[in-house]
């Protein structure tokens, strides 16, 4: 018999104590192999249910990288952007829309002094609507003149529609969306064409005003 096992049975405390070490340490390591084995069960029934776990000692990911920023989103970089650039002014309206202009502030004087049009109005300044998606479907349009009250509340869209105005599918589509926003927010929605003169839109302002008038309106 090994000399070792000999003094380990001459002293009975000190065998015990091994004893017992030994089988706390198989306990332990019983228990490792179940739970190992548990979850690689879990791990197979989640793959067939099609929700596999990572376990804990796999590598992550790469984190996903930010997405680049928009060069001229900040204010510093949008005066950067416009000192390298060149600018020049255009007109606000077209020739048309000049001398409809005019004989608008003319009607306009006569009929309802405290009237006034304004040209090239955006939608998204004088409609709101809690529909986002149909907010931004008109936000960036814009109407050829308005006139507004005296306190700039707007009352009539006034379109300048030249030769050929509707034969664009796309033309047509997009002054259906704006007299549709303008009609549900109890705006007036009026069309003046090339060959209307100025008796006639004078006619329409009267209408418009809501007073009695003997020429034949222009086209609506």
């Amino acid at each position: 018999m090994p000399p070792e096992i000999q003094a380990l049975i001459d002293k009975p405390l000190l065998l015990a104590l091994v004893l017992a070490i030994g089988a706390v340490c198989g306990v332990a390591v019983e228990r490792i192999g179940e739970n190992l084995n548990k979850a690689e069960r879990r791990r197979r029934w989640q793959a067939r249910k099609g929700k596999i776990l990572r376990p804990a000692f796999w590598p992550r990911a790469d984190p996903v990288p930010p997405k680049p920023i928009n060069p001229v989103a900040t204010a510093a970089e949008q005066l950067r952007v416009v000192m390298e650039a060149s600018f020049t002014a255009r007109p606000l309206l077209n020739a048309g829309e000049r001398r409809l202009l005019s004989v608008l502030d003319k009607a306009l004087a006569e009929e309802s002094p405290g009237w006034r049009a304004m040209g090239q109005v955006s939608l998204g300044e004088i409609l709101a609507s809690p529909n986002e998606a149909a907010f931004l479907a008109v936000n960036s349009k814009r109407v050829d003149l308005l006139i507004v009250d005296a306190d700039c509340r707007p009352l009539h869209a006034v379109e300048m529609q030249g030769n050929g105005h509707h034969l664009g599918q796309n033309t047509a589509a997009r002054d259906a969306v704006k007299r549709e926003a303008l009609r549900r927010a109890g705006i007036g929605y009026v069309e003046v064409v090339s060959g209307d003169t100025p008796a006639e839109v004078r006619a329409m302002v009267r209408k418009l005003v809501g007073r009695p008038h003997s020429s034949s309106s222009p086209r609506t």
